[in-house]
């Protein structure tokens, strides 16, 4: 009857139709789940079932990449019940266990948790897959702990061995930290020896956090594997080192990028995770309005000029600018790249990789470039005099020239150009506009709450020409780690280069002449933006202002 009942669910919803239910039906096999025959069959998704759950039996669905388990409630359920239920333990409140499961309507595990625990379970529902990572992230770090010698808190079974695979235990336990990494959404993951331990944190949404602890004399076995892995001198501990490497994770090809450096208590880690997938996408996975969006499709349909993408470290710029290759790459034209360092890899691309070390630097290898028929180039960052001075003669020559640099805002960017002495003219006539962009972490679609605003929030909205009738706030609960945050968004700061603008640059004009001309053809600070998103009920306020000063 419950399997039937999620049926009837699925088709009251319309999200599947009788005859596909009936069909369904009769595919199913004696230990297969109609949920399962339904996703097999390629009639509905793992999602949609959850939801339509959460409809008929009132259990939530619980994000896991973003859950931080309650290591101590594993000692009470070992693996193999785990993955025989496809169950994961979350935590202990009171009297309750609660556990995730795919399926919450198999009333046996509940009664087998009752009496293995003692506990009354509770419990959130998730999907196969992310129940079957945590179990790995969890329990197979236990393993591999324990294959090493170092004993876990963790219920297992005496003869578990810790995997059919030919993997030594450090090998196992270095691929388990990037697979955690990268299954949680990491940006980062930072190795830190300490006096007692070495602490291993992920930065999720731009929040580092400590995920594991690890014992210390386990730390040069763990760094010197991350080196062989990378390409790096494992005998050398006393300088700082760079790799990179190209490795399948969850069916995924991700790219690291490794740095090492030499601290009193031992080498720190610090590894990149770049996924290609989530970098190469289009300008409008970019989330802008549509009105900044036509603008910086305007400034890179231009045969020639030079298009800045500014911001801190961290802010997403590289993003942006693959987002513009990734549009504007097609057969008929010749891209190339200077980089340092490539961080990923572009089908149909020709990218440099500068190697200061061999005296390749971003202005050399941009004058090769220049040779090479170019009819795009993206330089990865100007740094210096000499390479803006190139990018910018060569925008002026009939070349589409996109780069980086580091500056706090759109009309700030001019500044920095005049205060690295270029000529005012060259700047005027090469470019086209500018990108200022700052990211910042948008508010869990799951518990955010309606709230009215503070009158300090209603008067900076006014200030700002808006209005602000309600505002979201964050709760926190089991799908955001209850941070109240999931995810990340971009703020931008779209600077069109008018006529009017490029006759203030070529005269040196004075900032507060810069700003009032960005202001007169309708580009919006980046406070402004902010505020958009507040009142659209995507971020905070606190969240805006911690990126964008009033």
């Amino acid at each position: 009857m419950a399997l039937k009942r999620i049926g009837d669910i699925l088709v009251q919803e319309n999200i599947i139709t009788q005859e596909q239910l009936q069909t369904a039906l009769l595919q199913k096999n004696l230990d297969e789940r109609l949920g399962e025959v339904l996703v097999r069959l390629g009639f509905t998704s793992e999602g949609q079932i959850l939801k339509a759950l959460e409809t008929s039996t009132g259990v939530r669905r619980v994000s896991l990449a973003n859950f931080k388990i309650d290591e101590e409630v594993l000692g009470m359920v070992d693996e193999d019940f785990c993955r025989r239920h496809t169950i994961i333990p979350l935590r202990i409140e009171g009297k309750k266990l609660w556990f995730a499961t795919d399926d919450p309507l198999d009333f046996g595990v509940f009664e087998e948790l009752r009496v293995l625990t003692g506990y009354s379970p509770k419990a959130y529902s998730s999907t196969k897959n992310e129940i079957i990572a945590q179990i790995e992230k969890y329990y197979g770090f236990t393993r591999t702990l324990e294959a090493m010698g170092i004993k876990q808190n963790v219920a297992r079974e005496e003869t578990e061995t810790i995997s059919d695979s030919a993997e030594t235990p450090m090998v196992a336990l270095v691929n388990q930290i990037l697979a955690s990494a990268v299954f949680q959404r990491a940006s980062d993951i930072h190795i830190d020896p300490m006096d007692d331990k070495i602490v291993v944190r992920y930065r999720v949404d731009g929040i580092l956090d400590t995920v594991r602890e690890f014992p210390l004399n386990i730390h040069k076995q763990m760094v010197s594997r991350i080196k062989v892995m990378s390409g790096m001198d494992i005998t050398e501990t006393r300088i700082p080192q760079d790799g990179r490497i190209q490795t399948p994770i969850q069916s995924r090809v991700i790219d690291l990028r490794i740095s090492t450096l030499p601290t009193v208590r031992g080498e720190k880690v610090v590894i990149r995770i770049l996924n290609p997938a989530s970098a190469l996408n289009s300008i409008k996975a970019l989330n802008m309005s549509p009105r900044d969006e036509k603008m910086v499709r305007e400034m890179i349909a231009k045969q020639n000029g030079i298009v800045l993408v500014s911001g801190p470290t961290g802010s997403g710029k590289t993003t942006t600018l693959y987002s513009c290759i990734t549009e504007l790459n097609n057969p008929g034209v010749n891209i190339v790249t200077v980089e340092d360092p490539v961080e990923i890899k572009m089908p149909g691309i020709n990218q440099v990789q500068v190697h200061p070390e061999v005296d390749l630097t971003f202005a050399k290898a941009l004058r090769s470039i220049l040779r090479q028929d170019p009819n795009i180039v993206m330089v990865g960052e100007i740094r210096d005099v000499e390479t803006a001075e190139i990018a910018i003669r060569a925008s002026l020559t009939g070349h589409l020239v996109l780069s980086t640099i580091h500056t706090n805002d759109a009309v700030r960017t001019i500044t920095r150009l005049l205060d690295m002495e270029i000529e005012p003219f060259l700047i005027a006539s090469s470019l086209s506009g500018v990108i200022s962009q700052r990211l910042v972490r948008k508010l869990c679609p799951d518990c955010s709450f309606e709230d009215r605003p503070t009158e300090g929030e209603k008067t900076l909205f006014v200030r700002n020409g808006q209005t602000l009738e309600t505002v979201r706030r964050p709760k926190g609960c089991p799908s955001c780690n209850f941070k109240g945050y999931a995810g990340r968004i971009g703020l931008f700061e779209i600077l069109p280069i008018s006529k009017e603008m490029q006759n203030l640059i070529a005269r040196n004009a004075r900032i507060d002449e810069l700003e009032k001309e960005a202001q007169a053809i309708g580009t919006r600070s980046l406070l402004q933006a902010g505020l958009e998103k507040v009142k659209s009920g995507i971020t905070t306020l606190e969240e805006v202002l911690k990126v964008a000063a009033e």
